[in-house]
């Protein structure tokens, strides 16, 4: 009879050991982290005395970590600590030397690791130990050990290293053959390399991390040779995305490239064949036409030829600045150096039928600024990028004018415009209101004397107050557009604003007449009301023009009250005979005439 022998147990792993290791495998797996040279302490608490008793980790200058492992904790908190007291070589904070070293301080050793912690907020690795604290203060460490030293270390930030209240940081001397090492350089180099791969990966040029960058097309090319080495766009070009699709461009007509402010995107053609110089044309030429807003800027103006117009104006700065090579056959003209894209389009709107056989990069009869984003898989929700478009440009011409030369003039001139843009629509209202709508002008009278003073209670003093006769004069009228199509949103906004600077400037009541395909009056109502309690009459179709001839030919309003229109824009052409008027309309909608009076667009 045959005996089986026990099978042998396998020894049990000690789980503080263990957690340590995977803690120190999570710490080095961070790319930058990996690069710090630095080694770890294997001799026995009993024979190195750098040992933490009851903290986590010591580091000193010749690049070894000291680790209590006899701590138990979870890996992610080990992670964090050993990342701690790497960074402390990669910031600096322990320069390998020869010769005597003196060491830190309290408030520097303080300052060091608050610094380390607030980078490490962000950095990632692993987490802080519960009893750390959750925010930091600002400046770097110079700034913070003069103040520290000053003021003493305050109390939550005594013991925030990563051996409590002893030192985690010391300075040892030199003692090898081969130079010290530079722990800032190798750190320096590693964080880049990281960072890099980081944005080649979200850009679409490797893979993964870890795996080889892949051939850049050449519109690529163009676009980080913006980023690298042209300040002026580079900041513009970091921000924006090019859609590079041959079945979107087929689809909407896209012969060479198309942009989308709002989106900050631009469309290209994959399958046209340019050098890297056009493509650096190209791309430079839609950077500006989203930049300078060309879109927003055609106003009532056909959008086509205000599109011919900025080509010819943009192409001129680009061949004057020697930006890439124009491809051929785009729009250039150097009679028309110097002038602006509203200048350009008054000298060649008179020849319309000769403009729409131009071509821009779009193609032919087509303009390369779009209205809206094209549709495309993965597209989310777009933003407004007007202080983006300005903020780039502003530091890029900072930069440019510093480190590469002049630009032309009018390019110059358009940009520092941008460091000051347009008042938003409810402040030109309120500068409309100040204008237009009186203020009823108080009289003083002793007929109602007002409180005595107490100083002197026998003095009588003249009492304020508003005559009858001032009230008719001091109103306004609005034109409520209360058809189907008219936005909610539109009617709150527009009301809501006309009645706080009503009631600012001291309006007692105003003339509501709401319309849609028939006029309904609702007399004067109080400011106050115009936003909360007024009961709106049709959501039918769209005639304003009886609401419009009601209001001004009413015998109780008065000749000299102006008039304000509300309206989505979808209306017929409105006219108010001799009387001051002002459209309140959506943003981006155009009305169907030339109107006479200012237009706020809503935003």
């Amino acid at each position: 009879m045959s005996t089986r022998r026990p099978a042998e147990k396998k020894p049990e792993q000690d789980p503080v050991k263990a957690a340590f290791a995977a803690g120190l495998a999570k710490a080095r797996s961070n790319p930058a982290l990996h690069a710090v040279p630095a080694t770890l302490c294997t001799a026995d608490e009993e024979h190195c005395s750098l040992h933490p008793t009851t903290g986590w980790v010591v580091v000193t200058s010749n690049g070894t970590l000291h680790a209590n492992r006899r701590r138990r904790a979870e890996p992610e908190e080990w992670a964090w600590a050993l990342a701690h007291a790497l960074l402390h070589l990669g910031f600096g904070h322990l320069p390998a030397a020869r010769g005597p070293r003196t060491q830190p301080d309290r408030a520097e050793l303080a300052a060091r690791c608050t610094v380390v912690n607030r980078f490490l907020d962000t950095f990632h690795v692993g987490r802080a130990p519960d009893d750390h604290p959750v925010a930091w203060p600002g400046g770097d460490e110079e700034t913070l050990a003069a103040r520290w030293r000053r003021d003493g270390v305050p109390a939550e930030y005594r013991a925030c290293g990563t051996d409590g209240d002893n030192p985690d940081q010391l300075l040892h001397t030199w003692f090898a053959s081969v130079d010290p090492e530079d722990w800032t350089l190798a750190f320096a180099h590693a964080l880049t390399r990281t960072v890099s791969a980081a944005m080649d990966l979200a850009a679409g040029r490797r893979e993964h991390l870890d795996g080889p960058r892949l051939p850049q097309r050449p519109w690529e090319r163009a676009l980080s040779w913006f980023v690298a080495n042209y300040p002026l766009l580079g900041g513009l070009a970091a921000g924006l995305t090019l859609v590079a699709d041959a079945e979107l461009a087929r689809a909407h007509d896209i012969t060479v490239a198309a942009v989308n402010a709002e989106a900050g995107e631009i469309y290209l053609n994959p399958l046209r064949r340019h050098t890297d110089e056009e493509w650096r044309f190209i791309l430079a030429h839609e950077m500006l036409h989203a930049a300078l807003r060309h879109g927003d800027r055609a106003g009532g103006r056909d959008p086509y030829l205000f599109n011919v117009a900025a080509d010819y104006v943009i192409n001129g700065w680009l061949v004057e600045m020697g930006v890439g090579e124009m491809p051929e056959g785009l729009l250039h003209d150097p009679e028309l150096k110097g002038l602006s894209a509203e200048e350009v389009y008054d000298r060649i709107v008179r020849d319309q039928r000769r403009l729409r056989r131009l071509a821009t990069l779009r193609g032919k009869g087509l303009g390369d600024i779009l209205g809206e984003p094209l549709p495309r898989a993965g597209h989310g929700a777009h933003v407004d990028l007007d202080e983006f478009y300005r903020r780039g440009l502003l530091q890029g011409l900072d930069l440019h004018t510093r480190e590469r030369g002049l630009l032309p003039a009018g390019l110059v001139e358009e940009i520092r415009a941008l460091a000051h843009p347009p008042l938003s629509w409810d402040a030109r209202l309120a500068r409309w209101f100040d204008e237009f709508v009186p203020r009823p002008e108080p009289l003083r009278s002793y007929a109602r004397p007002s409180r005595r003073q107490s100083s002197s209670p026998d003095i009588p003093r003249a009492g304020r107050y508003s005559p009858p006769e001032e009230t008719p004069r001091c109103t306004f009228g609005v034109v409520l557009d209360t058809s189907g199509s008219m936005s909610r949103v539109l009617l709150g906004k527009a009301l809501g604003a006309i009645a706080s600077y009503a009631a600012a400037r001291d309006v007692p009541a105003a003339r509501l007449v709401c319309c849609d395909a028939a006029p309904h009056d609702l007399g004067y109502l109080p400011v106050a009301e115009l936003a909360s309690r007024v009961r709106l009459h049709g959501r039918g179709g769209t005639v304003l023009q009886p609401g419009i001839d009601l209001l001004t030919r009413a015998q109780d309003f008065p000749p000299t009250a102006p008039v304000l229109i509300i309206t989505d824009a979808e209306c017929d052409v409105l006219r108010v005979p001799r009387r001051e008027h002002a459209y309140l309309i959506p943003r981006g909608a155009t009305l169907p005439f030339m109107p006479r009076g200012p237009v706020f667009q809503v935003a």
